[in-house]
């Protein structure tokens, strides 16, 4: 049986980050990976990009090193970033191989079952499988048309592979706004479901809203004062397509792509949608109010000049209670994604009800030994994000190299 000091799961950038901030503190560990090197954004579809800039990747002792930090990274370039960075400390991370269970040893420690027949044992467990790891299933998201093609975020690689016809997209974050975008540039009619997402200007003056978030500590905030559905929200909306640029209920009305309500559900050849697309809108508004005077007091505080950012303009679109499917070829459901732990993990009390675990800075409190990295609102607004999971991963790694 190998033995190693502690496991750890996962090879994004959190498990990278904390092998390397481990590797740092002299701790003998091991990188395990199901598939390969920053999988996570890999699989990914095909003209995805990074929402913040580049000039905020900040891993631990490996800023960005490309030559367009204003710019904003695709799908592989991130992946070809991550895997310089293993690169750069030798990250002892081993590719392809599955952990297919985990136990508790007696008197401390786990055995990590790999392949469901290889056992490594380790005296830590370090979990970093990204922010989410399952597909939100929406209600109502059953008891489609035949003729429907229904799939979730993972499903989608590129317009080309789907079925000829509209689409219509439930789920209106970060995602689902890119997608609606991308669709309709492409020629495609579609519908997009709306909840509640926030917003705000891509430029703020002469400074990247990514700037203002990190300069303002709007991303430092701790945690534990945030209540728990904040996990939940969606992340603000943004693009950084063609450079950057604004992405919002109203840019998208004015591509002409519908904006309805909540998905209620399928009768038929009839989605239905809530009566609540303004309400939405109006939450979005707030929310942008909110940031844009945490703003406006940061830049007085620093002595920063501040633009002129008054309210949007009233939104008016007509109240769509239900579309007729027929002329549909796809339904892309994105509504965000949930943990998954518990599909390997075998301790449900280290996990709260809705599958987050109980934790403090990484540290599991039911489970000694078992820590986290890369856990979205772990300590932080920014603990998920690229600037943000290197602080976590030195923090965690202290607590380990301490034991």
């Amino acid at each position: 049986m190998e033995v190693v000091d502690t496991v750890v799961v996962g090879a994004g950038q959190a498990g990278l980050a904390a092998s390397h901030e481990l590797g740092k503190r002299g701790v003998d560990h091991l990188v395990l990976e199901r598939d390969r090197i920053g999988a996570g954004w890999a699989n990914r579809w095909e003209k995805f990009c990074l929402v913040t800039p580049n000039w905020s990747v900040q891993l631990p002792d490996f800023p960005y090193d490309g030559d367009d930090p204003d710019g904003f990274m695709p799908r592989d370039e991130i992946v070809a970033y991550l895997e310089r960075y293993a690169a750069s400390f030798g990250c002892p991370v081993r590719t392809g191989v599955d952990v297919t269970a985990v136990r508790r040893i007696a008197g401390g420690g786990f055995e990590v079952e790999i392949d469901g027949s290889a056992v490594l044992r380790a005296r830590n467990l370090v979990v970093s499988t990204g922010a989410y790891q399952k597909p939100h299933v929406l209600p109502g998201s059953g008891g489609l048309p035949a003729h429907l093609r229904g799939i979730d975020i993972s499903g989608y690689t590129a317009v080309a592979d789907l079925p000829e016809g509209d689409v219509l997209i439930v789920g209106s974050g970060q995602t689902g706004c890119q997608l609606a975008e991308e669709l309709s540039a492409a020629g495609r009619t579609v519908v997009l479901s709306c909840g509640r997402a926030p917003w705000a200007p891509r430029r703020i003056g002469e400074r990247d809203l990514m700037w203002w978030l990190i300069e303002s500590g709007f991303l430092d905030v701790d945690a534990t004062t945030l209540p728990p559905e904040a996990r939940l929200f969606a992340n603000v909306l943004a693009s950084g397509h063609g450079g950057g640029h604004d992405l919002h209920y109203r840019t998208l009305a004015a591509q002409e792509i519908t904006l309805v309500g909540r998905f209620l559900g399928v009768e038929g050849d009839r989605a239905r949608f809530a009566p609540d697309l303004a309400e939405s809108v109006a939450w979005g508004d707030e929310k942008f109010r909110l940031l844009r005077d945490h703003f406006a007091g940061f830049a007085a505080t620093a002595g920063i000049a501040f633009p002129d950012l008054p309210d949007p303009e009233p939104f008016e679109a007509p109240v769509i209670d239900s579309v007729d499917l027929r002329p549909f070829g796809t339904v892309i459901f994105t509504g965000g994604f949930r943990p998954d732990y518990l599909s390997w993990l075998p301790w449900p009390e280290a996990f709260d009800a809705d599958g987050f675990p109980l934790q403090s800075d990484g540290a599991s409190t039911a489970v000694p030994g078992l820590y986290f990295v890369g856990l979205h609102f772990m300590r932080t607004r920014r603990s998920a994000l690229l600037c943000g999971v290197g602080d976590d991963a030195r923090v965690v790694a202290r607590q380990i190299a301490g034991r």
